[in-house]
């Protein structure tokens, strides 16, 4: 790790939406710009961040349980109903390594200006671009949470929502054939709104399974894989997970957070 590397080095363009939009607006975002959380501002002032997470919530809660809360579509909820506060700032001119700590402890860095403008943003892909931890594998793989593919993605939804995972690896008898995440379903629910007439979204859903938004074949790594390696994946296919499989058999899960906690 280099003491010259600084902040401003690793920065990406940061991606915002304002405190005014509505949700769906935020999640189209999201998936058009691959970026999770998206910065809130308001008038120009960073307020917040909104996730993925928070919205598929909203959306658990309404389409997905056939209710609206409070009597509102997604459509008509606005971004300051779900402003989250996992992020922190830091200055472009200060030492990437101090990126480490703050990123173990939160989603994103804001980066401000000395006139506390926002001038970028650091999330943990940026950051594994440039820092590879030095571990073993077998100190960064986390406990795989499976489900069956022919589940319907209802259920998937409450899971997600009552057990609070992000990503499910897809296995039958045994066999992996699979991985579906909040990504995947936030696909499937902005399919359906550009496809699929309002009124009939609800019976459709009813049907959706989890073979049918997975994504597949499954990208996995070995346990005798390199960690040099598994961060290349991670990054170059824009991925937060890979699941770790020897001799057929899952072993578990690497995710982005984890290789960020062993830096």
């Amino acid at each position: 790790m280099s003491s010259e590397l600084l902040i401003k080095d690793i920065m990406s363009k940061p991606v915002t939406i304002a405190k005014s939009a509505v949700i769906t607006e935020a999640l189209d975002k999201m998936l058009d710009e691959e970026r999770d959380p998206l910065i809130v501002t308001n008038n120009g002032a960073v307020v917040g961040t909104i996730s993925r997470k928070s919205i598929a919530e909203t959306l658990g809660s309404s389409k997905m349980d056939l209710k609206r809360p409070n009597g509102l579509a997604p459509t008509q909820i606005h971004v300051a109903k779900k402003i989250d506060e996992d992020f922190t700032s830091a200055y472009p001119d200060e030492r990437a390594d101090i990126l480490i700590p703050l990123l173990q402890e939160y989603n994103l860095v804001v980066v401000l200006d000395e006139e506390h403008k926002l001038v970028g943003q650091v999330c943990p892909k940026d950051l594994l671009k440039a820092m590879v931890p030095t571990t073993i594998m077998e100190h960064i793989i986390q406990t795989a949470f499976t489900i069956r593919s022919d589940e319907r993605v209802v259920h998937l939804r409450r899971r997600m929502i009552d057990d609070g995972i992000s990503k499910f690896v897809v296995a039958d008898d045994g066999d992996v054939i699979g991985i579906v995440t909040e990504t995947d379903v936030a696909r499937a629910m902005k399919a359906f709104r550009t496809v699929v007439n309002d009124k009939h979204q609800d019976a459709r859903i009813r049907n959706l399974l989890v073979k049918d938004i997975m994504s597949t074949p499954v990208v996995s790594v070995s346990r005798a894989a390199a960690i040099k390696d598994v961060v290349d994946i991670l990054v170059t296919k824009n991925i937060s997970a890979i699941p770790v499989i020897e001799d057929g058999k899952l072993i578990g899960l690497i995710n982005q957070h984890a290789v960020i906690s062993a830096l």
